[in-house]
C-alpha cells in the first residue's frame, strides 16, 4: 500500500505528502472498532491522510468527526481527501498540536493509530519519526487528552504493536480504567499476533473481550479478513 494514491469503494486516499501511507493494521482497525448506537461525535487523533475519519463516516450516517493532524502537509492533504469525498459535512479536519488546543467537547469515541515504538531505532526522516515513534505524542500525553476529551460513557479504540500494548494496557489500569476488547491482528496463519486494537473506557465489563484476526492464509486473503474488509476494499 505504498502508492501516491489508494482507491476504496466509496473514496480515494491520495498520500503523497503523508509520512505514514494506508496500512492494511489502520484500516483493520477503521473496519472493526466498534460503532455503539450511542456514538455521536467522535475524534480522530493523528488523523494522517484521513483514512480513519473516512472509514467511520462510510459505516455511521449519523456521525461528525473531528480529524486532528499535527503536520501541516498530512493535514492539507487529509482535507482534500475529505472534500472529496460523500462526507465532508460531516469532518471537519484541523492541523495542530493537540497537546495545545483547546477542546471544549467530549467525543463518544476517540479513534488514534498513535506513535509506535518509543524512540527506538530512529530513522532520517522527521516527519516519519514523528509519526511512528514517540516523539511528537507519547503514550502518557495520548492517555491525558483521552480522559479529558472522552464522554463518562464513551471508548477509545488503539491499534498498537504487540510489542507497545503492555505498556499501554498498564498506563489504562493504573488510571483505574480498563481494556474491555482487543483484537489481535496475526500478519499470516501460524505466525504471532504483531498488533493489537484494544478499546478503552472508564466503565468495566465483566469480562474483557479477546478476538484474533489472521489476515492472511496459504490461498490469500483470509474469508475472515475479506468479510471485515469488503465494503471499503475494490477486489473484495
Amino acid at each position: 500500500m505504498s502508492n501516491s494514491w489508494f482507491r476504496f469503494k466509496q473514496f480515494t486516499i491520495h498520500q503523497d505528502r503523508c509520512a505514514m501511507k494506508v496500512s492494511t493494521d489502520a484500516c483493520i482497525q477503521g473496519a472493526w472498532t466498534p460503532m455503539a448506537d450511542t456514538v455521536k461525535h467522535v475524534l480522530d487523533i493523528g488523523t494522517g491522510t484521513g483514512l480513519l475519519s473516512l472509514m467511520l463516516a462510510q459505516r455511521a450516517a449519523g456521525i461528525n468527526i473531528d480529524a486532528i493532524e499535527l503536520d501541516a502537509d498530512a493535514a492539507s492533504q487529509a482535507r482534500e481527501n475529505v472534500s472529496a469525498s460523500t462526507w465532508a459535512n460531516r469532518i471537519d479536519v484541523m492541523q495542530g498540536d493537540i497537546l495545545n488546543m483547546s477542546i471544549d467537547k467530549q467525543y463518544d469515541l476517540i479513534i488514534c493509530n498513535p506513535p509506535f515504538f518509543n524512540n527506538s531505532l530512529l530513522g532520517d526522516d522527521i516527519n516519519r519519526n514523528n509519526v511512528r515513534h514517540t516523539l511528537s505524542l507519547t503514550h502518557d500525553q495520548l492517555f491525558e487528552v483521552i480522559k479529558k476529551c472522552l464522554a463518562p460513557d464513551g471508548y477509545a479504540s488503539i491499534l498498537l504493536p504487540t510489542t507497545e500494548h503492555e505498556g499501554w494496557e498498564r498506563l489504562v489500569n493504573e488510571a483505574g480504567w480498563v481494556i474491555h476488547h482487543r483484537l489481535h491482528i496475526i500478519p499470516k496463519e501460524g505466525s504471532s499476533p504483531n498488533r493489537v486494537v484494544s478499546l478503552c473506557s472508564r466503565v468495566a465489563n465483566d469480562l474483557p473481550v479477546e478476538e484474533k484476526l489472521v489476515i492472511r492464509d496459504k490461498e490469500g486473503y483470509t474469508e475472515d479478513f475479506k468479510r471485515l474488509n469488503r465494503p471499503f476494499y475494490l477486489m473484495l
